[in-house]
């Protein structure tokens, strides 16, 4: 297949599938490495270690600080490395659409262009976090823009997936939208309490319990909006089967996610690999969420199609 892409590369009219295909793994192989990537800066944050390299973007004024190396260090050198592939990685990606933008959908180069300039404003907040000492709204502007990143990805992959749909999805598409929104919504909240420590200082000094409980509360109605979302989707009948398997791993994130936050709650932040994992699953199920309303919205043009067929035939 590779060999084939290249055949491709060097013609002047480079197969259409070929390219899509390559553009896709290239697309979803980002969006992993994302997710990897936000992991690693859960794991940074929760072993404070934000300002183990005091300097940006170097790291001791050294591109591998191999006198000062421990674990702190090593977690927030490695963050940035991964970030900065990551940022020529979307150059890449970016300069792949355009240069093949004939025989990509007219939206592909514009939408790589559009993950592109929210990789550079993402690394702009890091160097932001280290120089302004981790501030809290910095750090959770960085979280929320990763956030953002990794969900462009991840329409921009779904929607390069071949998908022939039922035309049944009816009002799913806007159950999708909601609970894209609101899981969203939700995870800027958890990265505000992990960045102001708001639950250690609420048990201690009960200051900032209101962005607690935020976030407490916030868990409700992202939760209904899934759960709506799911029990909708094994209601309608002749939904498109994958619409259904992802709405299925929805739900399974969901439930992992709620037990993965109860148990940060009642263990106080204190086990670093739960809370790594708490803002890893959260991060995949609005992921999984996206798939599915991006799909749901590839599906409704057929329903209407076939109207505007029907109502043809009956004129």
């Amino acid at each position: 297949m590779f060999d084939s892409f290249l055949h491709q590369s060097a013609a002047s009219t480079p197969d259409p599938t070929v390219v899509k295909t390559w553009v896709t793994r290239l697309v979803f192989g980002l969006a992993i490495a994302t997710l990897f990537l936000m992991a690693l800066g859960s794991a940074t944050r929760v072993m404070n270690a934000g300002l183990s390299c005091p300097d940006w973007p170097l790291c001791y004024g050294e591109f591998v600080p191999r006198d000062q190396m421990n674990l702190q260090v090593f977690l927030e050198w490695f963050h940035r490395l991964i970030a900065t592939s990551m940022g020529i990685a979307a150059i890449g990606l970016a300069s792949l659409t355009w240069w093949y933008r004939r025989v990509l959908p007219v939206w592909t180069p514009w939408a790589a262009t559009f993950a592109l300039f929210l990789v550079i404003v993402q690394g702009v907040l890091g160097g932001l976090t280290v120089t302004e000492l981790l501030r809290f709204d910095i750090v959770t502007a960085h979280l929320g823009t990763g956030l953002l990143f990794f969900s462009t990805l991840v329409a921009i992959g779904t929607a390069l997936l071949s998908h022939h749909g039922t035309g049944n999805v009816g009002k799913l598409k806007w159950v999708g939208v909601t609970a894209v929104i609101l899981v969203y919504v939700q995870s800027i909240l958890g990265g505000l309490v992990s960045s102001q420590w708001a639950l250690h200082q609420c048990y201690g000094t009960n200051q900032l319990c209101a962005v607690m409980n935020s976030h407490l509360a916030g868990v409700v109605p992202a939760t209904i909006a899934t759960l709506t979302l799911i029990v909708l989707s094994w209601r309608t009948p002749a939904l498109h089967p994958s619409l259904r398997r992802w709405a299925s791993l929805a739900g399974l994130c969901l439930l992992l996610q709620i037990a993965l936050g109860v148990a940060t709650f009642r263990l106080h932040l204190q086990v670093e690999p739960l809370t790594v994992a708490h803002q890893a699953v959260g991060a995949s199920l609005l992921g999984t969420l996206l798939v599915f309303t991006v799909l749901a919205f590839r599906d409704a043009p057929v329903l209407r199609k076939a109207e505007t067929w029907e109502e043809t035939v009956n004129f």
